[in-house]
């Protein structure tokens, strides 16, 4: 069962070491890290009301992009949505992946992609530990939002952990070695080896696992790295209820993206409204 492969141990110490805390707009930042149990820590933003309503907040765990061209791509990505969205009584983790290092996609090797993958699901699922364990958080309102390959692994850690409630995929690929492919090429027998290890896990094969959960998927009617046919056939095999729509854009979507998204969580989360 693929579950087994990302069992872990909850009680893990998070250790965690604070670097910052500071206000922006209504929310706090607190930047910190926290061990990993694979032996390295990772980075993080925990943003929170300044002032906390008197009802339990909701809580959105984010995981970013990868654009070795963006300076966003990283755990900064979505931190003003956060900012703006704590004003309405939400609490949000934004975390570092082993995508946030720009170089990662040429520094790692095809015969790792698995096990990194592995990796990745279960620090995402200690990330969601984290982020529950914070004071007044409501785990009925809760939410993923990931985006390209933040996308992707949030549907295995959904399919194995069905603690959000609903969940924004974002420009996400239904299968891994579209883009695993790019670099280094592969042929022969050892392409078809590599599709046959790393096929189990293809997140359009674990994306009807996140029902009932709504989604929302949000895709751009002019990216390179997901065509129409694909992100429509990863929407196809979702379960219900779920949602897609079309952006005049690339890979990184657009504002109107943003401010649908924004709308779309707070009605999941029943949201206060916008101040």
């Amino acid at each position: 069962m693929i579950q087994d492969q990302f069992e872990y141990d909850p009680t893990f110490p998070f250790e965690i070491r604070d670097v910052v805390q500071r206000p922006k707009g209504k929310a706090l930042v607190r930047d910190f890290t926290y061990a990993s149990p694979f032996g390295r820590r990772r980075a993080a933003y925990l943003v929170r009301p300044e002032k906390s309503p008197p009802e339990a907040l909701a809580a959105i765990l984010y995981v970013h992009w990868y654009e070795p061209e963006s300076q966003h791509s990283n755990r900064t990505q979505f931190l003003d949505e956060a900012v703006q969205l704590a004003g309405r009584g939400v609490v949000s983790l934004l975390v570092e992946t082993m995508w946030s290092d720009r170089d990662w996609f040429i520094k790692r090797t095809q015969a790792e992609d698995y096990q990194n993958s592995v990796e990745q699901v279960v620090e995402l699922r200690q990330a969601m530990d984290l982020l529950l364990a914070q004071p007044d958080v409501d785990p009925e309102r809760f939410a993923f939002v990931g985006h390209d390959f933040g996308a992707m692994y949030g549907v295995l850690m959904g399919a194995v952990d069905p603690r959000p409630k609903a969940y924004v995929l974002m420009a996400g690929t239904p299968r891994f070695p579209e883009w695993y492919l790019y670099y280094p090429p592969l042929q022969g027998e050892a392409l078809q080896a590599y599709l046959d290890s790393i096929e189990p896990l293809d997140p359009i094969l674990q994306v009807a696992a996140l029902a009932p959960a709504p989604l929302l998927f949000q895709f751009g009617d002019d990216d390179f790295h997901v065509p129409v046919e694909r992100g429509q056939e990863f929407y196809d095999a979702a379960g219900e209820p779920k949602e897609i729509r079309w952006y005049q854009s690339g890979h990184g979507l657009n504002q109107l993206a943003d401010i649908e998204r924004v709308k779309w969580l707070a009605q999941q989360l029943s949201l206060a409204a916008d101040p």
